[in-house]
């Protein structure tokens, strides 16, 4: 067994899809169907009140959950599709801000 499929996606959770026609991109989880399947959505492309199904191992996961859209999904059952956008915005700005932070200390 990998960590990868012991650890449990959250709603909110950022994740790099692994596989299919979105490979590369980021998305949120929107939803956990059951121990394999989640749905997906950026705000984008892939809008909130039409998510896609994903497989978790298709999935990586990432170690930020986003938490306006936890919240929000709490709350009400639904988050706006901007709320989608800013938090893939935000966790990618923040793995820059990472990066270029670590490559200062380094040298």
């Amino acid at each position: 067994m990998d960590s990868q499929s012991d650890r449990v996606p959250i709603p909110g959770q950022i994740a790099r899809v692994l596989k299919g026609r979105d490979a590369g991109k980021y998305c949120v989880i929107v939803r956990v169907l059951d121990s394999r399947f989640v749905e997906v959505a950026d705000g984008d492309k892939r809008k909130f009140d039409r998510p896609k199904k994903k497989n978790i191992h298709h999935l990586e996961l990432q170690p930020y959950v986003s938490t306006e859209v936890k919240n929000s999904l709490a709350e009400t059952g639904k988050v706006t599709n901007g709320k989608l956008r800013f938090a893939i915005a935000k966790f990618l700005e923040e793995q820059v801000n990472g990066l270029k932070e670590g490559d200062s200390i380094d040298g």
